[in-house]
Order: C-alpha cells, then sequence, then structure tokens
C-alpha cells in the first residue's frame, strides 16, 4: 500500500501495519512515557530539598517513586528503540516491511494500556477514587511487601507490567524473524546497529517470560492463595531470583541498542569506518550471554552461599571486557579521524564519556567487599542514572538528531540543539556524579527523609536536575517548532555521508522516498 492509499487522519494510526507508521507511534509513546517519567524524578526531588518528608510525605514519595522506576524502565527506553528500530530495520536487511505487520501492531497497542494500568493508583489519587492506591512497594515489587492484600493497585500495576512484558517478547520475535528470514545480504554484511537488535531481541525472548512466569505467580500468591513466595518457605529469596534473572538481562535489552546507535553514529562523523568492527559483534554476542550469569550481584547481601557469591562475582567482572572492546573500538575510530562535531556527535562524545564513569563505578559494585558496603545507599543510585540516563539517552538523542530528517523530513535547529546538549551534559553530570558522593558517604537510597547534615548536597542535586529538566523542554520545543517551520530536506544526504562512502541503506530507502514524492 503507498503514502497516498492509506487512510487519512486518526484512522491511519489506529488502523495501520506499515513498519514505519508503527515506529512513530511507538517513538511517541516512549517520549510522552518518558516525560512523564522525568516529572515523577522532579517530584522526588523536590520531596528532597528537605530532610523531613514534609513536602509530599512518605506515602506520595513512595507511590511516585514505583512509578518512576517501572515507567522508565519498561515504557520510555524499550518503546522508543524498538520504534526506531521499526522504522530503519526493514530498510537496513532490504525487507518490505516486518515480518509479522499485523503482530507489530498488536504488540504495539498493547502498551498504551500497560502504561495506564501502571499509572493507575496516581491517577485514581488524582481523581479521589480511593478504592484504588497507588502501589509503594518501589519498581522491584519484593516480597512479602508486594503481598500485602488490601492495596488493589498492585494487582492492576502487575497486570500492566505483564502486558508490557508479552508486548515486548512479540516485538523481539518479530525483529529477530525479520533479520533472520527477510534480509537480502549475508550475516557478515549486516550494519552494527542491525546486530544489536537482533541480539537484544534474542535476550527479550528469554529474559521477559521469566518476569512474565514470575508476575503470575505473585497474583496467584495475592488473588488465589497459593504459597510461592511465602516468606517461612524462602519465598522471597525465590522472588528475587527470578526478578534479576530478567531484571539484569533487561538491563542489556536497554544498553546494547544504543551501543549499536553509537557504533553507527561515531563513524559517520569521524570520517572513517568502524575500528574491529567484527569484534564489535562479538562483544555484542559476549555480553548477551554473560548477561544471563550476573543476576544475583543484585543480591550480595542476602545471605548468598560464599561460593555462589564468588562465582557471580567473577561473572559481573567478566562483562566489564566486552563493554570495554567497545570503548576502545569506538575511542580507535575516533583517532585521528576527521571529527565533525555535529549534534549528533556531540551526544555521542557525551554518552562515551558517562559509559566510562558509569561503566567504572558498576564495576566497583561487581566487587562483593565494596558492593555489600554501598548496595543500600545512593553510590547504586549514581551509577545507574549514569548508564540509563547518561549513556542511553545520550545515544537516543544522537539518533534522534541523526535521524530526524529521515523520520519527519524536516531540518531542524542547530543551535537549540547544541544548547540542548551543554544543558544536559552538565545537567547529568551534577545530578548523578554528587549522588555518588553522598552515597559513597553512605547515604541509603529509596529514603524520604535523610539526615541533615546531607542538606546542601541533596539541594544541589536537585538544582542539576531542574537543568536537566529544563534542557529537555529545550528539546521538545526544538523538535516541536522544526516540525512545524523546520526547513524542508531537499536530498538524502543530508549529513555528506555519500562521498564517505557511509551512505547506509536506510538512506538510500530515503532518498528513494524522496524522489517517489517529487515525480508524484
Amino acid at each position: 500500500m503507498t503514502h497516498s492509499e492509506k487512510p487519512s487522519g486518526i484512522r491511519r494510526w489506529l488502523t495501520t501495519v506499515d513498519h514505519r507508521d508503527i515506529g512513530l507511534l511507538y517513538i511517541t509513546l516512549g517520549v510522552g512515557a518518558g516525560l512523564w517519567g522525568a516529572v515523577d524524578a522532579l517530584m522526588l526531588r523536590v520531596a528532597l530539598v528537605t530532610p523531613a518528608a514534609d513536602v509530599w510525605g512518605r506515602m506520595t514519595y513512595n507511590a511516585v517513586f514505583t512509578a518512576h522506576g517501572l515507567t522508565m524502565l519498561f515504557l520510555f527506553a524499550t518503546p522508543v528503540m524498538f520504534g526506531v528500530a521499526n522504522y530503519v530495520i526493514p530498510d537496513l536487511v532490504g525487507a518490505d516491511d516486518m515480518a509479522f505487520p499485523r503482530l507489530n501492531a498488536i504488540a504495539f497497542w498493547l502498551l498504551p494500556g500497560s502504561l495506564v494500568l501502571i499509572r493507575i493508583g496516581l491517577l485514581s489519587d488524582l481523581v479521589g477514587i480511593t478504592e484504588i492506591r497507588p502501589p509503594m512497594t518501589g519498581w522491584t515489587f519484593y516480597t512479602p511487601l508486594s503481598l500485602q492484600k488490601p492495596n488493589t493497585g498492585v494487582n492492576l500495576v502487575l497486570i500492566g507490567l505483564h502486558l508490557s512484558g508479552i508486548s515486548t517478547t512479540m516485538s523481539g520475535a518479530n525483529f529477530v524473524t525479520t533479520i533472520v528470514a527477510e534480509r537480502d545480504l549475508p550475516w557478515g554484511r549486516l550494519d552494527i546497529f542491525t546486530w544489536a537488535i537482533v541480539t537484544t531481541s534474542g535476550l527479550a525472548l528469554f529474559a521477559f517470560p521469566v518476569l512474565g512466569a514470575g508476575v503470575l505467580m505473585l497474583l496467584g500468591d495475592r488473588l488465589l492463595g497459593t504459597a510461592f513466595f511465602a516468606a517461612e518457605g524462602g519465598g522471597a529469596m525465590l522472588w528475587q531470583h527470578l526478578f534479576w534473572f530478567f531484571g539484569h538481562p533487561e538491563v542489556y535489552i536497554l544498553v546494547l541498542p544504543p551501543m549499536g546507535l553509537l557504533s553507527l553514529i561515531i563513524p559517520a562523523f569521524s570520517g572513517r569506518d568502524l575500528f574491529g568492527e567484527r569484534f564489535v559483534v562479538y562483544s555484542t554476542l559476549a555480553i548477551a550471554v554473560l548477561s544471563f550469569g550476573v543476576w544475583a550481584h543484585h543480591m550480595f547481601t542476602t545471605g548468598l552461599n560464599p561460593r555462589l557469591v564468588a562465582s557471580f562475582m567473577a561473572i559481573s567482572l567478566a562483562i566489564a571486557v566486552p563493554s570495554a572492546v567497545k570503548t576502545f573500538n569506538w575511542l580507535a575510530t575516533m583517532w585521528n579521524g576527521e571529527i565533525r562535531l555535529t549534534t549528533p556527535m556531540l551526544f555521542c562524545v557525551g554518552a562515551l564519556s558517562n559509559f566510562i564513569l558509569g561503566g567504572v563505578t558498576g564495576v566497583f559494585l561487581a566487587a562483593v567487599p565494596y558492593d555489600l558496603v554501598m548496595q543500600g545507599t545512593y553510590y547504586v543510585v549514581g551509577h545507574f542514572h549514569l548508564m540509563l540516563v547518561g549513556m542511553v539517552v545520550f545515544a537516543l538523542f544522537a539518533g534522534c538528531y541523526y535521524w530526524f530528517p529521515l523520520l519527519t523530513g524536516k531540518h531542524y535547529n542547530e543551535a537549540l540543539a547544541r544548547i540542548h546538549f551543554w544543558l544536559t551534559m552538565v545537567g547529568t553530570v551534577a545530578t548523578f556524579v554528587v549522588m555518588l558522593l553522598v552515597g559513597a558517604h553512605g547515604l541509603p537510597r529509596r529514603m524520604a527523609t535523610y539526615p541533615e547534615s546531607y542538606t546542601v548536597l541533596q539541594q544541589l542535586t536537585t538544582v542539576a536536575a531542574f537543568v536537566l529538566l529544563f534542557a529537555q523542554l529545550v528539546w521538545v520545543w526544538n523538535m516541536l517548532r522544526s516540525l512545524r517551520l523546520g526547513d524542508d530536506v531537499e536530498h538524502a544526504d543530508v549529513w555528506g555521508l555519500r562521498e564517505r562512502g557511509q551512505f547506509t541503506r536506510e538512506w538510500q530507502a530515503f532518498a528513494e522516498r524522496l524522489e517517489d514524492d517529487r515525480e508524484e
């Protein structure tokens, strides 16, 4: 079906099975959820301006804390990345569409319902519905806290979480099938971003069913009287094992596609091919395999057998090696290259810098003696936010600016984009490095209150978080303004890649669409 044959208006978006349309729907939903989750984060930071819980109160703090984690991890980063992949992967592998277009649409339409169910407790609070309370368990739903029966909001959030997992599993199966069965080129010629997506999709196929099983077991305990996670039978440990067997591969489901973006964009603006591309692919596969052997480093303080702890520590340290391979290969690609500091490249450099800082702090946490001291502190919060915001979100912004002309047919405002980068970089480093510092001094995380001696540093973190929020408002304004008033793209070689031999297949497909539009 050509573009001119598609239904117009809202009917097009409700009935589409076109991979580009579905990609845009994923991106729109993910960005909306991400901005909502960012508001949650600002509410948490406002609550921490004073040592006492006298802004929102402990209950509200715990509810917003839970919603923030669930929204950002399940409904922001993965949908945005899958949206980008939906848009470009068929072009990159030479397919007409995704292997299962209708399944693709179903996978997306599960997510709006998931978002509503995950947020329904806070939404019901806003309109005064007291029968449904927001869960206050944290995004990990540790038992026995999550087994307390009166709060029906927990049941609804668990169902929403399960729907999100089903959606991701469907998408993973679709990507694997598309890349394996519909590509028109051999494995050795696949681009690095496609390798990242097929690996991530494989991870999702193995990891999310475990989460789904755990969620159904938890719902059984809450609603049907089963005793999978009964405290007297060691069920609290069983939940942690199931959750983190999913949870740590989920980290790499979030991280590997942005790594693929960096591996694609850095060479484009360094004037060189990716250094050691084969080893970057091998490192991607190694991370995927090792990610299933590190889950219990989240459980070093739970009293596991010391021999098990030692083995998980060894694998957790080992997984840093393929990550370091990527880092050195990105640096080697830039070394002596003809670097062009466009906005996408600035965000790639920022992502690489934050990845090094966040990665090194993670290596420390993989060591049992250090982890025993830091496990429950803000040091952990600073570490994973440097990875998830400092690396993942930066890479997503790099991809946003790199493919914005391809996605919209418009140019963005370069001056606003650079302001966005510098404010985001300053806000990210200031916010999360301070968390590392207060964590290193022993400040517990997940608490609505804290000792008065930390007041100044907590207030500094809050100010930096507002800088980070303002930066994203600049981005939103740039995107909306550019969509409406931006200059039209006249030719597909927006970044001057053709003469460097890096005019990849998604840009070639874009060039063909521009030519078709001119003929019409």
